[in-house]
């Protein structure tokens, strides 16, 4: 039997997790309010400092974190047959317990260019490993006078550098 605490938390999980109707429809209505919603997407299949720093520099910029996340399937068409390392459900519930992150949906293809184009976020970001002019949904969100930003990598912190790491540590 789930305890209070355990019932209060996964509701504060899920009132962060949402459909895509939904994620859409809060980034339209804050757009609205001139508030500023900064959109940034990825795997995070393994979080990790690197995440947690990029996320917290994203949030700094807005007055709302949108995260969309790859499916299950989109992650091992982008990533390989050994991703991701956990399952959607989780990987969505890890990142809507960061206090940062406000909102979240998940999406099926290898892009997020629909969710972008129809949420219309002020701003869109990536972390340092992609220019700005690499980033999917660019166009969309400068022609609505929304701007994209790639912010600072950490290096050494990427999920791929650090499967390698452990690959080498099974292997002793």
């Amino acid at each position: 039997m789930q305890s209070q605490a355990e019932n209060w938390v996964k509701k504060a999980l899920q009132a962060k997790i949402l459909t895509q109707t939904e994620f859409i429809a809060k980034s339209l209505s804050f757009r609205k309010q001139n508030k500023k919603v900064v959109f940034t997407n990825g795997c995070f299949d393994l979080l990790h400092s690197g995440h947690i720093s990029y996320l917290m520099q994203a949030k700094a910029l807005g007055d709302f974190l949108f995260l969309a996340l790859n499916s299950d399937a989109s992650v091992k068409k982008l990533k390989g047959e050994m991703r991701p390392i956990f399952p959607l459900q989780e990987r969505l519930e890890n990142l809507a317990a960061l206090f940062f992150v406000d909102y979240l949906t998940s999406f099926e293809q290898e892009t997020p260019l629909s969710l972008i184009e129809q949420a219309l976020p002020f701003l869109l970001v990536k972390g340092g490993d992609y220019q700005p002019s690499q980033i999917v949904g660019q166009k969309v969100v400068e022609k609505n006078n929304g701007q994209v930003l790639s912010l600072p990598f950490v290096d050494g912190r990427s999920t791929t550098a650090l499967l390698a790491q452990f690959s080498k540590i099974e292997k002793k």
